[in-house]
């Protein structure tokens, strides 16, 4: 007689029984978050758009009042929400690093599905593609809210923050839902290396600022620059992401700005003399430059969540390999 086979349980819902608890917290999360976001565009715009208004009429003379309290009360809400929407990339890499494969991996629970029919390399797959779905729906969720939230200020709240800002820049945009994705894939890839859910979660978080880090210094060069010119007496300008400013001789070169100030000093007036220095040049983005720079480094940042998971399957594939030999 033949031993009765254990059959193997349903993924999907096996999965998210597993990870019930992180799936209530990231509907939690979308819910507070994007509810702050859709103050944030309704009532807390209108509020400071009409203080501005109140603030700007008192340029007409009269009486002055205005809500002060509802132009601070938008400029804090807003910065707020925004690092929250930053935050994901790094609270999904945690989670992945210590719930999705560290632990399981440290307990057993990952072996115990081996064991019943289930395929490392099919465990893999369901461990990513159902959080993946779920990540880059919520975090593209978040992404349009803030975006239509700073769209509905720029225009009608003075203190709006600029396109180019760190904090608007990165939460309007596809690039922090492709963040996201590298943190689960960064997470994965630590839980299988470390197999350890403390030591995988510190590591995949890391590895996150570390992207961000190199992202934040290669970014202004992904796409070319627009260059403009302006004259000694006024200083440089720059309507944009700044990438390099300096002075511009008689020649058309660009050399080092030595950082005088204007033309109003007669040390100033002096040095550009002897530099032969004509205007200030200045490297930047303008607005025109937000899609093409969003787009090209949120393909950047997809291609090394790719090989994480590439690498994370090979790992497993591997180690799964050498136990079954050992035995």
């Amino acid at each position: 007689m033949t031993a009765p086979t254990v059959a193997a349980p349903r993924l999907l819902p096996w999965l998210l029984r597993v990870h019930r608890p992180a799936l209530y917290v990231w509907t939690g999360l979308l819910v507070l978050l994007g509810g702050t976001l859709l103050w944030l565009w309704g009532p807390l715009t209108d509020a400071a758009a009409e203080a501005w208004r109140q603030y700007n009429a008192c340029a007409t003379g009269g009486v002055c009042r205005y809500d002060q309290d509802a132009i601070l009360r938008y400029k804090d809400v807003y910065l707020y929400a925004s690092f929250a929407v930053l935050a994901v990339p790094f609270l999904v890499a945690a989670w992945a690093g210590g719930a999705l494969t560290g632990r399981e991996l440290e307990h057993g629970t990952a072996q115990l599905a081996w064991s019943q029919g289930i395929s490392p390399a099919r465990w893999l797959t369901a461990k990513l593609a159902v959080p993946a779905a779920l990540v880059g729906a919520g975090t593209g969720l978040l992404v349009l809210l803030h975006h239509l939230t700073w769209s509905a200020g720029r225009s009608r709240v003075d203190n709006t923050k600029s396109w180019f800002s760190t904090e608007t820049f990165y939460a309007n945009g596809p690039l922090v839902v492709a963040l996201a994705l590298a943190g689960l894939a960064a997470g994965a890839l630590a839980g299988l290396l470390l197999r350890r859910s403390l030591a995988a979660l510190g590591a995949a978080a890391v590895a996150v600022a570390a992207l961000w880090t190199a992202l934040r210094f290669a970014l202004p060069h992904l796409w070319p620059t627009a260059t403009g010119v302006s004259g000694l007496d006024g200083g440089p300008g720059y309507p944009g992401l700044l990438v390099d400013q300096g002075l511009v001789t008689a020649t058309g070169a660009h050399i080092d700005n030595p950082g005088c100030g204007s033309t109003a000093t007669a040390e100033c007036r002096e040095l550009f003399d002897r530099l032969d220095a004509v205007g200030y040049y200045t490297d930047y983005h303008p607005a025109s430059h937000y899609w093409p720079l969003q787009l090209t480094a949120t393909g950047a940042v997809l291609a090394a969540a790719a090989l994480m998971t590439l690498i994370a399957f090979r790992l497993l594939r591997r180690r799964t390999a050498d136990k079954g030999a050992a035995r």
